[in-house]
Parts: C-alpha cells; structure tokens; sequence
C-alpha cells in the first residue's frame, strides 16, 4: 500500500447553491483528459461524502511538489467540497454547515487511518516567490479552497504539522 502523509482541501470552484456531484466532476476532469475524478472525496452541498479516485490510485488534484520532492498527488488525500464562489463568481467560503461537518468527520476518520504530517489547503500548495518560508495570499496562485485551513484546524489536529 502506498503512503498517505498529508491532505489537501479544494473546492468546486462553483457558485453557492450550485449542485454538483462526484459523477459531474469525474465528467468535468474527463472532458479534461484525466482518466477519472481527480478527487478522492467530494462532499456535497448536503454534507454527503461521497468517494472518488481511490487512494490506491495515485490522486490528480494537486501536482505541486511539497516539501518531500514529490508531487502530492502521490502522497495525499484531495477533499473536494461543493461550491467555493459567491453569488457573484467572487471566491467566498460558501461551505454549508453540513459540510463543514462532513469535512470535520472525514479528516478525523484520514488522521486515525493515515500518519498526516501535513494538511493544506490547495491555494497552500502554491510557490512561495519571495522566499520567507510561507505562501502569503499575495503568492496564492488559486484562492482553492476559498477557507484557511491552517486556522481552522490548527487545534482539531494536535500530531499534524500545518505547513504554508
């Protein structure tokens, strides 16, 4: 079995309220060339967790290179949650509280399976270009997943190290 170290939240990049599924985004990442959802999870507007890639299979959500060297889809968990833009296309937290839920539950239920060491928001993953040892949101290449994941798990998570 391969290892699993860390998770990285998206979003839909969809608007509040817009319904999507698993089957929709595996349809969308088709369209794109990948040969199946790129997400391991997607949690709908509902709060129902619903399963993508499976984590034997090498993940398409995030190729950005950690601090291990290797690209993430490799090692991590991609949680996609519905939604992520405001009424407007503006990127907003638009999480529903049964999301919020869900995503809680399901990270909790990852830690106890998998030894995490790190957990990211995707917008996280991207280039620190100044150099100062943390992506600040003037670098964020994506506003993904439209929430700080840092601040918000910071104390859910004792053993992982939330890294920028």
């Amino acid at each position: 079995m391969k290892t699993i170290d860390a998770i990285i939240i998206h979003c839909s990049a969809t608007r509040a309220g817009q319904d999507l599924r698993a089957k929709d985004i595996d349809r969308i990442h088709r369209q794109r060339g990948f040969n199946q959802i790129g997400y391991n999870f997607v949690i709908d507007l509902d709060g129902t967790v619903e399963n993508g890639r499976p984590l034997n299979i090498d993940g398409a959500h995030c190729n950005t290179k950690g601090f291990s060297g290797i690209s993430y889809n490799k090692h991590s968990v991609g949680i996609c949650y519905i939604g992520g833009l405001d009424a407007n296309g503006k990127p907003t937290d638009t999480r529903t509280p049964e999301q919020k839920a869900a995503l809680r539950e399901l990270v909790a239920k990852l830690c106890k399976e998998y030894q995490i060491i790190e957990f990211l928001g995707h917008r996280d993953t991207s280039p620190d270009l100044d150099g100062s040892g943390e992506v600040e949101p003037v670098e964020y290449i994506k506003a993904c997943p439209c929430f700080d994941v840092r601040s918000e798990f910071s104390n859910f998570l004792r053993n992982v190290v939330i890294k920028p």
